[in-house]
């Protein structure tokens, strides 16, 4: 089913073949498009309910657009005449897909990303300093899809968290227009129960050739609880299933090590609090010869660059009241804030480019 979509924003300059729409043109059902503002910033992680126009420190109304499940390339035109600009969009769950993009003064541009759809409606939020979005083209095209399976680090965290960020959800401000991410990560979740609660099913429901499976787990799977695994034999053998389900369907695995935690030893090192998880994984890549990214490591060395006190701005602390969402502040080692979560996706991205995935290396920005 062939799905195209232009819209103008930009009354003064609105092209015949364009559909004008005011920033207050509110959302139909009827039409299919419109703009719309959530009751509420979402909580819960799980009902993947979170509009992206509530991940801005002030809120914005989300651009909804009725489409099929499917990959979507989006161009986006921006620039004003009057001035310089600076806008960032973000889709889906609070996904970065332009990040502070600027314009100088009568200066335009087109910017393209894409956009995974699993629940029938597009989602795109505008926001920025001077925000000069001109015109927004949608397309529905047959892309290869990046599918990511992980724990907390990784997820897409709920509005009603901003701004607790996964790496997974700011990735795609990295990527081009040529791949689309599919994060189905969720907080909590260890190589076996991802599995056990049906949620790597749901991925091979979707999942087809060409397509890509990125693995990280060792946060949860540490842990003393059902959803433990043992490092020498049951995380690796839960980790297998990963990688044969995706070769069985033309697709290919990459497993991905944690990042290490937020904890400095007396001599300014950081503390490996994974133990054996991480040489476990990379022993499994090797005798599978699958892609490792070892993002244990990129961590560690940034982590250590940084120091312990700047350390704080790539994960979760805050002071009380400095935002709405956290109002006892935070003070977390283990997640990201946005800034953190982009930072830990560069690393991932570094990796990607060190292993020489090809052709996954073309697909990044």
């Amino acid at each position: 089913m062939n799905v195209h979509y232009r819209f103008s924003l930009d009354q003064e300059h609105a092209t015949d073949d364009a559909i004008k729409l005011a920033p207050f043109t509110p959302y139909s059902p009827l039409t299919g498009y419109g703009f719309a503002r959530s009751v509420q910033p979402s909580k819960n992680e799980d009902l993947r309910d979170s509009w992206p126009g509530d991940y801005f420190p002030e809120a914005v109304p989300t651009l909804l657009i009725d489409v099929p499940y499917g990959n979507y390339r989006v161009s986006v035109a921006l620039g004003r005449a009057g001035g310089e600009s600076v806008t960032t969009v973000k889709a889906g769950l609070g996904s970065l897909m332009l990040d502070r993009i600027r314009t100088g003064l009568g200066e335009f541009v087109t910017k393209s990303f894409a956009a995974h759809v699993a629940d029938g409606q597009l989602k795109l939020a505008f926001s920025g300093e001077a925000s000069g979005v001109r015109s927004v083209e949608v397309e529905r095209v047959q892309l290869p899809t990046m599918y990511l399976a992980g724990d907390s680090t990784v997820t897409d965290q709920p509005s009603g968290q901003y701004p607790y960020a996964g790496w997974g959800q700011m990735i795609t401000a990295l990527l081009n227009g040529n791949i689309a991410v599919s994060n189905h990560a969720r907080s909590g979740r260890s190589s076996k129960s991802f599995i056990t609660e049906n949620r790597l099913n749901n991925i091979w429901n979707k999942i087809v050739p060409g397509d890509y499976l990125f693995v990280q787990f060792a946060h949860n799977d540490e842990k003393d609880n059902e959803g433990g695994t043992k490092p020498e034999s049951t995380y690796p053998r839960y980790l297998r299933e990963y990688i044969d389900g995706a070769r069985r369907r033309g697709a290919y695995p990459v497993l991905v090590a944690p990042m290490h935690r937020r904890f400095f030893d007396s001599r300014g090192r950081i503390e490996n609090t994974h133990g054996e998880y991480i040489g476990a994984m990379r022993r499994l890549a090797e005798a599978e010869q699958v892609p490792f990214l070892d993002l244990a490591a990129h961590s560690q060395a940034l982590f250590e660059q940084m120091g312990e006190e700047a350390t704080k701005r790539i994960f979760m602390w805050a002071e009380p009241g400095q935002y709405p969402n956290l109002p006892e502040g935070a003070q977390d080692n283990t997640h990201f804030c946005e800034a953190g979560g982009v930072e830990i996706a560069r690393l991932v991205v570094r990796c990607i480019r060190e292993a020489g995935m090809e052709p996954l290396v073309s697909y990044l920005r």
